[in-house]
């Protein structure tokens, strides 16, 4: 094949190779640039940094002292607890015991330890003046470098000593204070600097003999001295031969050297790295400027924190330079869709359509290969290299042959997808817009003859250890070309990929990635469901490392699949898959290629991997992957509730009321603190621990009333846990309706109102039996008055008009003896039907003694009786009344039926030393022997009787036609209740009596 002058001119090109200019300055690589400054509410004009071991990083300015977590920025006016006595301040130091120093800028420097603060004045021999800086000495001692001279504050000591011209050192204006590895101490002031060796006490002068303001140690123990303005010096103990004129080596106005030994040089509107030498070609001077992203035009002071960061205050902000974990290739100008493939040694080529081809690795461009309009590459199983432009293919053998294979005149024009050989050598190339071709014997026969193949483009192409084609399609299809058989899989089959981008041949399995997820082939199709709702997006680019991780590149950046989590997905495809993620946190500029040239991910020969975006490639070697192992400190640093704040100090007691918490929290991890999680407790309302994810705040309602502990947890981007964490105690107090008191009442009342509820129910039962016994009562009584005034009145009629009968006949004739029987018999049975009839109507008298017997009374005598009661009524032992009513109806009835009386009076009389009863009438008196207690019917010696059994006294007075009176006398003692529980005797026997009668009945 003949090849025309250009095209040789690409060979010669290809084939020998050119070295890469270099330009003098590159912005800075391998460095995440972060800025702050007003807008996102950072301070101007910072001046010092300094880190507290909780991990805040402390800024001075002339706003004021600030502190900052990574997030958010607070305005110090008060460190804990104790306020600031100016807000104006300068120097900043941490000491090794923890504590915090501010100086002022006017003078005075504050220390603050975990519950004190103490404020340094003049008066405690502090030199007087702004606080520039000060340093901790290596006995822990503070050296203090003021605008009059410098003081020194030794261990364990209340006052500051000056250090001046006894010791050799010159009273002005002192800026800092260093003390090198060797342990000399060197000092900064107006007019030069200053040293002494350590045991030594005065003094010398350091060359050069010139005003410096800033020093740093090199990792060499070199020690660099600033002008302030612009030039750089070596500072040495004694001049060199001949005392030369000293010569700047480097500008810049400060300079700071970092851990990796690299050297950070402050200039005007610049800020400079530069590597060992530091000085000449091999420096590599990378620079961040305002124009490219820096905060401010003036870089002022630099400070490195523990976690590696390097901290920029400038004019107008601050600026964080984080080393990133991602190396992105270094080019002048960015790429335009690069594309990537391994080359057969420890590196990558890379092509797009703005840049030559060029071989990379991990320290940048090396060879120039030529110039191609790349769309697609492939390394074939001999080693040999196959590249493509829309108008061409272009094949380097192992050996180095170049050969160039034009595209067919329909095919020209057209950007080639993807490329693989099969078993038998031919080539498969899937063209944009024309399909998939096969390449046999130089003629390209579309899908290869082979009929049920899809329509659509194929994204990649594959060829596994079986020789067999594999196929990734648009639509969430894969193809498998076996031997000339085709297989179709879709979603019937279970594949959900959505549009399938790219393929990996990992043993016995194929792997898939697509718009929408990851899958895996092994005799049937699984698909990946990762931990978290976010599914695998726009996955293009797939690699199964050596030692089992699973790398993906897709929409959302970098995931890594840890080898141990593969295996367990295989296992488990059900499984929740844990990922780590790596993004623009991590120096990646944008995202993964979604169309050419794929695959956006390639692993070169050193292990190390290779990542194409749209416009950048960046690497990272799996096997030196940089982590954090510091743990975040965290910290509780509020409650709101009620619209009200608190500090958070232990057992914080709330306001009455408080139901709703806001608890603000946080963990200064100054590296990525996007990235660090959270999670919270709050004992005794949560059982478990509550995912926060990268949230600050725990929100809590509708907390009932008790004493709570807040435990929050944090871990750092790499997942290392702080397990201690940060508590918090505090008390919700109880509204008084939440109280014991409260309840304890709440059940009194509840027991009086059930019981007052009962007394009203027995109440009203006790008034419906009353009704229904008055009731009855009132129907026997007329019952009783219906006997009374019909019956034994006619009785009565009968047997005084047979008396008158018996009266007219003989006495002695047995018509008059049987008339008299007879009127005898009917005398007993008219008093039998009185006794009826008067037991009837006292059936249920009244409870009260008075007016049971003034009823009884009205029922015999009708207007002939009379009662009165004397003194306040009071309750009888149920003994004494029963044998009280007996004995006074006896007398009543006496009176009714023997006494003939006009008028019969009863006399109740309720005495405090005790009970008088007394019954007396008018009528007729009864004989001696109805006197001596030995009438007819014995009722008299019953009455004395009853009288007796109660210890009474009873006394009965009577003679023919002057009456009879009866006389019933008891003590108190005897006669009334107890006087406690007379009231309650005489409720319950008044509720229990109508039982008692109903139950008579």
């Amino acid at each position: 094949m003949s090849i025309s002058f250009p095209r040789l001119a690409l060979l010669l090109a290809f084939l020998l190779f050119s070295p890469v200019a270099r330009c003098g300055t590159h912005p800075l690589v391998d460095y995440a640039h972060t800025a702050w400054n007003g807008q996102r509410g950072a301070p101007a004009d910072v001046l010092q940094f300094t880190q507290t071991p909780d991990g805040w990083l402390w800024i001075s300015s002339s706003n004021g002292l600030f502190r900052f977590d990574g997030m958010d920025f607070q305005r110090m006016d008060t460190v804990q607890g104790h306020r600031l006595p100016s807000t104006s301040t300068l120097g900043l130091l941490t000491t090794r015991d923890g504590r915090l120093w501010v100086g002022g800028r006017f003078g005075g420097i504050s220390v603050f330890s975990k519950d004190t603060m103490r404020f340094l004045t003049e008066a405690d021999g502090l030199p007087k003046g702004g606080v520039m800086t000060m340093t901790e000495g290596p006995d822990g001692s503070v050296w203090a470098a003021t605008t009059t001279g410098l003081g020194h504050l030794a261990p364990g000591a209340r006052r500051f000593r000056r250090v001046g011209m006894e010791d050799g050192l010159p009273e002005n204006w002192t800026r800092q204070v260093l003390f090198g590895r060797d342990g000399r101490q060197w000092v900064a002031v107006t007019g030069g600097i200053y040293f002494r060796d350590p045991g030594e006490t005065r003094f010398r002068r350091a060359w050069p003999y010139i005003n410096l303001m800033a020093m740093a140690e090199a990792p060499d123990g070199t020690i660099w001295g600033s002008d302030g303005i612009d030039k750089h010096y070596r500072v040495l103990s004694r001049p060199p031969p001949g005392n030369p004129v000293p010569r700047a080596e480097l500008g810049g106005n400060g300079a700071l050297f970092d851990r990796d030994g690299n050297m950070w040089i402050l200039k005007v509107n610049a800020l400079e790295r530069r590597k060992p030498p530091y000085v000449g070609k091999a420096a590599q001077p990378w620079q961040l400027t305002k124009t490219n992203g820096m905060s401010g035009p003036l870089p002022q002071t630099a400070f490195e924190d523990r976690e590696g960061n390097l901290w920029i205050g400038t004019s107008a902000g601050l600026d964080r330079l984080r080393r990133t974990r991602l190396h992105t290739v270094p080019v002048d100008t960015a790429f335009d869709r690069p594309g990537v493939i391994a080359d057969e040694r420890e590196g990558v080529i890379i092509g797009d359509w703005r840049h030559a081809l060029r071989r990379y690795t991990a320290a940048g461009p090396q060879e120039t290969l030529g110039n191609i309009d790349l769309t697609c590459t492939y390394r074939a199983p001999d080693g040999s290299l196959w590249l493509t432009s829309p108008e061409e293919r272009w094949h380097r053998s192992a050996s180095g042959v170049l050969t160039r294979l034009p595209h067919p005149p329909h095919l020209a024009g057209s950007d080639a997808q993807a490329m693989t050989i099969d078993r038998k050598g031919r080539m498969w190339i899937s063209m944009s817009n024309k399909g998939l071709f096969m390449i046999d014997g130089g003629k390209w026969r579309r899908d290869g003859d082979l009929p049920g193949l899809p329509a659509g483009l194929a994204m990649a192409l594959a060829t596994d250890r079986a020789g067999r084609i594999w196929a990734a399609y648009l639509d969430n299809r894969v193809a498998l070309i076996d031997d000339g058989r085709v297989r179709v899989f879709d979603e019937a089959d279970g594949l959900r990929v959505g549009s399938a981008q790219s393929l990996l041949l990992d043993g016995p399995r194929v792997w898939v990635g697509g718009k929408n997820g990851l899958a895996w082939y092994d005799g049937r199709w699984h698909n990946a469901a990762p931990a978290g709702r976010q599914a695998f997006r726009g996955i293009s680019g797939l690699v199964r490392t050596g030692n089992g991780d699973l790398w993906l590149h897709g929409s959302d950046g970098i995931s890594r699949i840890a080898a141990a989590d593969v295996k367990r997905l295989l296992r488990e495809p059900g499984w929740a898959l844990p990922y780590e993620r790596f993004d623009a946190l991590d120096g990646l500029v944008g995202s993964a290629e979604q169309m050419r040239p794929l695959p956006s991910l390639v692993e070169s020969k050193d292990g190390r991997l290779w990542f194409a975006t749209a416009s950048e490639v960046a690497s990272i070697d799996p096997a030196n992957i940089a982590r954090n192992r510091l743990a975040p400190p965290v910290q509780v640093l509020s409650l709101r509730s009620r619209d009200l704040s608190y500090p958070a100090r232990d057992a914080l007691r709330l306001p009455v009321g408080s139901r709703d918490l806001r608890i603000a929290y946080t963990a200064p991890s100054l590296a990525i603190p996007e990235r660090v999680r959270f999670r919270y407790k709050l004992e005794g309302f949560d059982d478990d621990w509550q995912e926060a994810g990268t949230r600050r705040e725990a929100v809590y309602t509708n907390l009932g009333p008790g004493s709570y502990r807040f435990r929050v947890v944090a871990a750092n981007e790499d997942g290392v846990w702080n397990e201690s964490g940060a508590t918090l105690a505090l008390t919700v107090p109880p509204r008084f309706v939440e109280t014991r008191w409260f309840a304890a009442l709440a059940l009194l009342l509840a027991a009086l109102l059930l019981g007052g509820i009962y007394l009203l129910h027995v109440r009203r039962l006790t008034a419906r039996m009353q009704d229904r016994m008055q009731a009855r009562l009132a129907e026997r009584e007329r019952i009783a008055r219906g006997l009374h005034d019909t019956l034994l009145q006619s009785v009565q009629g009968l047997i005084m008009l047979f008396g008158n009968q018996a009266r007219n006949l003989p006495i002695g004739a047995e018509e008059r003896r049987k008339i008299e029987e007879t009127l005898d018999l009917a005398d007993e049975l008219m008093t039998e039907g009185r006794d009826y009839i008067s037991d009837l109507r006292t059936a249920c008298e009244p409870a009260e003694l008075g007016p049971a017997l003034a009823q009884y009374g009205s029922v015999l005598l009708r207007d002939r009786f009379t009662c009165h009661v004397h003194g306040a009524p009071r309750t009888l032992t149920p003994r004494v009344r029963d044998e009280l009513l007996a004995i006074a109806r006896e007398a009543l009835f006496n009176a009714s039926r023997h006494a003939g009386a006009d008028a019969v009076e009863l006399i109740i009389d309720y005495r405090p030393e005790g009970l008088v009863l007394t019954v007396r009438d008018d009528g007729c008196g009864m004989p001696a022997a109805g006197a001596d207690g030995r009438p007819r019917h014995y009722g008299v010696v019953g009455m004395y009787e009853r009288a007796a059994a109660v210890g009474a006294a009873l006394a009965l007075d009577s003679a023919p036609g002057k009456g009879t009176s009866l006389h019933f006398e008891i003590p108190a003692e005897l006669a009334y209740a107890g006087h406690r529980s007379a009231a309650i005797f005489h409720r319950l026997r008044q509720r229990r009596r109508p039982r008692a009668m109903s139950e008579s009945r």
